[in-house]
């Protein structure tokens, strides 16, 4: 299929690779900095632009991996070439594309994506939309020559998922590099943590995260999260971070939800 990509993010640059590499042609590379389309049109030999004006129709697809405030504008340049648009957005409904044309889907993959780190794309979740059964039926055909892993999820769906995505994934992410700061901070190597976090992931990979909880929450050790605040004594922010943590993980334990 010739693919022509809008954006150069990090989404983007994956999507395009995976296509490519799967066969696909690869048209356009769109960015609103140029230098950025042509880094990434240079690796999928496809031609860089920074003007919708100058898209070319030889195209059978467009992948709009852009910020979500933009897909709107971009979805109404492009609805006048008549071509299938879809986008990888997590948050936005496929009617913000469906407002322009008919020809609209969603083509969203649940993964973090770096462009200094490669993965692969075939391990990838895919979640795909549409609003009729034909163009459902293309887009799955498209999926499964770039992953193994396709569902059918509708706008409602992938809004928990990329919420629950964010808790999952952006969240932890987060709390690593406070305690990658905590350990600076005392001349500490974050390489300390490393097992820890792996051993972690994998339990998780096995088996519920409830069933796998530790630490002094869990325990309901006061002493120990006492001497923790104490610690943090001129970090009121994280200390606050660490109580609302605790009180859910103790909630848990209980077996209630986290607002309960």
């Amino acid at each position: 299929m010739n693919i022509t990509i809008i954006g150069s993010g990090n989404v983007a640059t994956h999507m395009a690779a995976a296509f490519k590499n799967a066969g696909h042609r690869i048209v356009q590379v769109y960015s609103r900095d140029i230098q950025h389309a042509a880094l990434l049109a240079y690796h999928v030999g496809a031609e860089a632009i920074d003007n919708l004006a100058d898209i070319n129709p030889d195209t059978g697809l467009f992948v709009v991996s852009v910020k979500d405030d933009a897909i709107a504008t971009i979805a109404e340049a492009l609805s006048a070439h008549q071509k299938l648009i879809v986008h990888t957005s997590g948050s936005t409904d496929l009617s913000t594309l469906l407002a322009f044309t008919p020809n609209a889907g969603v083509f969203y993959p649940l993964q973090t994506f770096s462009k200094i780190k490669e993965l692969d794309f075939r391990s990838v979740p895919l979640c795909l939309e549409a609003d009729n059964d034909s163009i459902l039926a293309d887009l799955k055909q498209l999926a499964f020559t770039v992953s193994n892993k396709v569902y059918t999820v509708s706008s409602a769906q992938r809004r928990i998922l990329h919420l629950a995505a964010v808790f999952a994934c952006n969240f932890p992410n987060y709390l690593y590099g406070v305690a990658q700061d905590l350990l600076a901070q005392n001349q500490l190597e974050f390489d300390l943590l490393r097992p820890l976090i792996l051993e972690t992931a994998q339990k998780v990979l096995e088996q519920e995260p409830r069933n796998v909880q530790t630490g002094p929450a869990v325990r309901n050790d006061e002493g120990t999260m006492a001497a923790h605040m104490q610690l943090l004594s001129d970090m009121p922010m994280l200390q606050e971070v660490y109580t609302l943590l605790s009180q859910g993980i103790i909630k848990n334990n209980k077996g209630l939800t986290a607002d309960e």
